[in-house]
C-alpha cells in the first residue's frame, strides 16, 4: 500500500505540473492572444474536456505505440492526466488573470513594458494567488483521477489494493483502507494549499477587478 501511495503522489504532482506548464501560457493566450490563438486554444479545451479521462488514457496507451512512440506507462498516465488537467487549469488561470484590474496592465504599458513583461512582473504574481482556491479543488480532482491509471497497468494505490484483494479475498477491508488513504492524501494536499493561500493572500485583490479588455 505504501508503495502504491507513493506512486499515486508522484503521479498527482507530475500531472499537476504538466497542467501548469501548459495551462498558464494557454490562459495568457486566451486573454491577450489574437482570435486565431484564442480559437485554437478554445478547440483544444473543448476536445480535451469532452473526452472521459479513461478514454484518454486508453487512447494514449494504445495510440502512441502505433505512432512509433513507446513510453513507460507511468509517463503515459502523466501525459493523459496532465493534458486533461491543463484544460481545466487554463480556465482557472484565465479567470484569475481577468480578475486583476486592467488598470494595472495599462499602468505597466504606460511605463514602457510590453504585454509579456507586464504579465510576468505585474499580473501573474497576483493572478497566481487568486487562482489558489480553484487550483486546490483541481488538485483534489487530479489526485482522485489518478486511480484510473490502473486501467493501463500503473501500479498505483488502487492497483496495489487489487493485488491484496486477489491474495486475501477480503475486498471490503482493503477497499476501505484504500479509501482512507485517499482521504488522508486529499486532506494533506488541501491543508497545504489552504495554508499557502492564507500566507500569500493579497488584501484588497479579488474578483471585483476586471481586465477592461487587456
Amino acid at each position: 500500500m505504501i508503495e502504491g501511495a507513493k506512486i499515486t503522489i508522484r503521479l498527482t504532482l507530475w500531472s499537476l505540473l504538466l497542467g501548469i506548464v501548459i495551462g498558464l501560457p494557454f490562459a495568457f493566450g486566451q486573454v491577450y492572444g489574437n482570435f486565431i490563438i484564442k480559437g485554437i486554444i478554445s478547440i483544444y479545451e473543448r476536445v480535451v474536456r469532452s473526452i472521459p479521462l479513461i478514454v484518454t488514457l486508453l487512447l494514449f496507451n494504445f495510440g502512441l505505440p502505433l505512432l512509433g512512440i513507446r513510453l513507460p506507462i507511468f509517463t503515459v498516465a502523466v501525459i493523459a492526466i496532465g493534458l486533461r488537467s491543463s484544460a481545466y487549469q487554463s480556465q482557472i488561470y484565465r479567470g484569475a488573470i481577468q480578475s486583476v484590474s486592467g488598470c494595472q496592465m495599462k499602468a505597466a504599458l504606460s511605463l514602457g513594458m510590453n504585454k509579456i513583461k507586464a504579465f510576468f512582473h505585474i499580473i501573474a504574481p497576483q493572478a497566481v494567488r487568486i487562482a489558489i482556491p480553484p487550483f486546490t479543488n483541481e488538485s483534489a480532482i487530479v489526485l482522485k483521477d489518478t486511480s484510473l491509471a490502473f486501467t493501463i497497468g500503473v501500479v498505483e494505490l488502487l492497483r496495489q489494493g487489487e493485488y491484496f484483494i486477489t491474495t486475501t479475498h477480503e475486498p471490503m477491508p482493503i477497499l476501505l483502507t484504500v479509501a482512507f488513504i485517499y482521504l488522508v492524501l486529499t486532506t494533506i494536499l488541501n491543508g497545504f494549499l489552504v495554508f499557502f493561500e492564507k500566507k500569500y493572500r493579497i488584501p484588497g485583490i479579488g474578483i471585483e477587478g476586471g481586465s477592461d479588455g487587456y
